[in-house]
Order: structure tokens, then C-alpha cells, then sequence
């Protein structure tokens, strides 16, 4: 079981954790969450990619972040048991993990481990959605592009994207804000740069301290 918060557990919870363990199919379009239901899982994506919005009700429709393969999310919503805030929506087809909500509060009564996995959860999150609000205020598109892209290889929150993400420009348009036409004249001059190559299918970083601190007059 690649999960990275499994391995903190002792053996007889790992058992207890495949037994309850659901692993789904969701399609482009699908909802993994939405405003106003009650939260009655702790997700995880094994494969594909999401986004994160808000509720389009009230106004446009604003993307929060992308969510890459290896992360779990929604960590806040169960601790508190309240209705979700936000949207999760798949952008290809995803394989999508859930623990119950009464098994993820019974790990954080009695596994130290689990208390310590959510609680580097928490502080990576508040540390991206900083992030992401810092993103919001730049207008330069290069910065955008270089910035959205370093918090989708967030070693913490995704470990399993590795150095290469599988991506296409129009799902990194969606999630970025822009054309996919600016978006591929950005990802052009981020690979001219040398800090990611293009390839097929998707992006691989070459240096990701670069996309984390571009620079653009």
C-alpha cells in the first residue's frame, strides 16, 4: 500500500486500515467533494490530478490549487466535522483513496505516528495556501506559471509525483488562470531557463528552487 501516512502505523492498524481502506474510479468532471455535503471520508489521490475551488453560486469560480498524486487533503474539514467549504473535482481520471471519518479520529486517539503525519499536513497546507494567495497577486504570467507549478512538486504534500508531473497545458490552464496559449508560451520560457523540460504527457522539474524564487521584471 503506497501511502506514505500508513507507514507511521503499527502493523495491527495498517490491517485495520485495509479493511476499511475504499480505493475509487472518478472521471473528468467528477466531484470528490462539494460545498455544503457533510464530510464522510479522508481522501487521498493515488493517481491523476484535482482542483480545489470554491462553490461557483456566488460569483465567479476561484481555484484554490491543484492537487497532484500522493496527496491527502481534507484533514481540517474532518477535525472539525463540518460541511466541506471548497470543491474537489477531477481533471482526468483519478484513482482516489477514503478513510472514514470515525478511523481517521480513532488513529488520531490512540497512533503518535498519524497525530504527526496530520500535523505536518496542517502546517504544509497553511505554507501552500499562503502560497497560492501570493500567487494570486501576481500578474506577471511567467511567475504564475513558475509558482503554481512548484506547489504541485511539493515534496510534502505529493510525494508521488517524483520529478515529472503528468499534466497537459489546458488542465495547468485551469489551474494557473490563464490561456493555455499563455501558459505555453510561459512553460517555453521556464524550459528555455532550464528550470523544467517538456516533455510528452507532462513536465519534469530540473530545478525547482528556480520556479520557486523566478524573478520577472
Amino acid at each position: 500500500m503506497d501511502i506514505p501516512w500508513v507507514e507511521q502505523l503499527t502493523p495491527q492498524e495498517r490491517e485495520r486500515v485495509r479493511d476499511v481502506l475504499l480505493v475509487t474510479e472518478a472521471l473528468p468532471g467528477d466531484y470528490i467533494c462539494r460545498v455544503g455535503r457533510p464530510v464522510t471520508y479522508w481522501f487521498g489521490l493515488l493517481e491523476g490530478l484535482l482542483k480545489m475551488s470554491n462553490d461557483d453560486s456566488q460569483g465567479p469560480v476561484m481555484t484554490f490549487t491543484g492537487l497532484a498524486p500522493g496527496g491527502w487533503f481534507g484533514e481540517g474539514t474532518l477535525l472539525k466535522r463540518e460541511p466541506y467549504r471548497y470543491n474537489v473535482q477531477a481533471l482526468r481520471n483519478c484513482r482516489v483513496a477514503g478513510l472514514p471519518l470515525e478511523h481517521f479520529h480513532g488513529l488520531l486517539d490512540h497512533s503518535i505516528g498519524f497525530n504527526r503525519f496530520v500535523m505536518r499536513q496542517l502546517n504544509e497546507r497553511l505554507g501552500q495556501f499562503i502560497a497560492a494567495r501570493e500567487i494570486d497577486r501576481i500578474t506577471n504570467p511567467d511567475m504564475r506559471v513558475a509558482r503554481s507549478l512548484a506547489n504541485l512538486f511539493h515534496p510534502g504534500l505529493f510525494p508521488r509525483v517524483g520529478g515529472v508531473l503528468r499534466i497537459t497545458q489546458q488542465e495547468l490552464a485551469y489551474l494557473v488562470g490563464l490561456s493555455r496559449q499563455r501558459v505555453n508560451e510561459a512553460l517555453a520560457n521556464l524550459q528555455a531557463a532550464g528550470a523544467i523540460k517538456v516533455e510528452y504527457g507532462g513536465l519534469r522539474v530540473l530545478d525547482l528552487a528556480s520556479l520557486r524564487s523566478l524573478q520577472v521584471d
